[in-house]
């Protein structure tokens, strides 16, 4: 790794501190043990595991990936092996391997995220942070997800908040017209920070079947086809100054992390390209690095937020 890669990235998020802004997105890097064996992954900022619920969870029927022009459908269903996998499998891997862990956790309504929470307590000092994903849908509220109604926000992090005494990051869907309001709630709620953008709604169709390529019908939309749209999320909260974002949605490159940090964000994720370059975040790493050498810029902090719009 270039000798310089430490230097001045150190970024905070509230009082989340990381010594550099690339995080692994959630559910694109498991819980970072497997890329572990292709390079270290206890340089990067942090990674962020696969969403975990109380209990396991199957996910949607197959097919659940569908490749599209310059991006990826996916339809997994949050499939996952659930919270007490994670406690007696996952982390004691990865605190020997040194990550710096945010645990992504999921749930149908508060009652659950607080079940979640409690069993979360006795690992809190092995975490960095939680990240609430709110993307289940609530029946009760006839199935939207708890992430679009601005109460649910408030009330699930302020649940979790109120057990943990680690810091919450609340994810957003870009698929709400209203990113400020919840954002502002999250707030209210006790978050520290917000992670946006997740997956736009997609569909792909085989014109040869007529059948939709995938199981589920609909998926999320990530990769390089979503980034411009990413920004512009990202740019016009930053305008808002609720919290700090972590930027994620189609970054390839560290040319692409560095564009996330202009419009606003105080750390990048990486997702989908993982997928494509294994090594992507120590390359992506190692590229704003260089690009500060090249500029001059002594901390990457000085250029959160720092577009120059005419």
């Amino acid at each position: 790794m270039n000798s310089n890669t430490g230097k001045g990235l150190s970024v905070k998020l509230g009082t989340i501190e990381l010594k550099n802004p690339v995080i692994m997105c959630s559910g694109t890097f498991s819980s970072g043990i497997e890329y572990n064996d292709l390079y270290d992954v206890s340089m990067l900022g942090a990674v962020t595991t696969k969403s975990f619920s109380l209990v396991p969870r199957e996910g949607n029927k197959p097919p659940r990936l569908c490749e599209t022009p310059a991006g990826l459908l996916n339809s997994i269903g949050l499939e996952n092996e659930g919270i007490d996998f994670f406690i007696n499998e996952h982390l004691p891997v990865v605190k020997r391997s040194g990550f710096t862990i945010i645990l992504s956790i999921l749930g149908a309504d508060a009652a659950e995220f607080t079940n979640l929470a409690t069993k979360i307590r006795k690992i809190e000092d092995d975490l960095l942070a939680v990240e609430l994903n709110l993307s289940c849908p609530n029946v009760e509220k006839g199935g939207i997800t708890l992430g679009s109604i601005p109460d649910e926000v408030e009330n699930v992090t302020a649940a979790v908040r109120k057990i943990l005494n680690i810091p919450v990051i609340v994810k957003l869907s870009p698929n709400n017209n209203n990113l400020a309001e919840l954002a502002s709630r999250a707030k209210n709620g006790g978050a520290e920070a917000i992670s946006l953008i997740n997956t736009i709604i997609g569909m792909a169709i085989d014109i040869n079947t007529f059948k939709p390529k995938l199981g589920n019908i609909i998926g999320g939309l990530s990769g390089p086809a979503i980034k411009p749209v990413a920004v512009a999320k990202i740019y016009n909260l930053y305008k808002e100054k609720i919290l700090p974002i972590i930027g994620m949605g189609g970054i390839s490159d560290w040319k692409d992390a560095i564009e996330f940090m202009l419009a606003g964000a105080s750390a990048i994720g990486l997702g989908t390209v993982n997928f494509v370059d294994y090594n992507a975040g120590k390359n992506i790493l190692e590229g704003i690095a260089s690009y500060m050498g090249s500029k001059n810029i002594l901390n990457i902090t000085d250029i959160i937020g720092k577009v120059k719009v005419r």
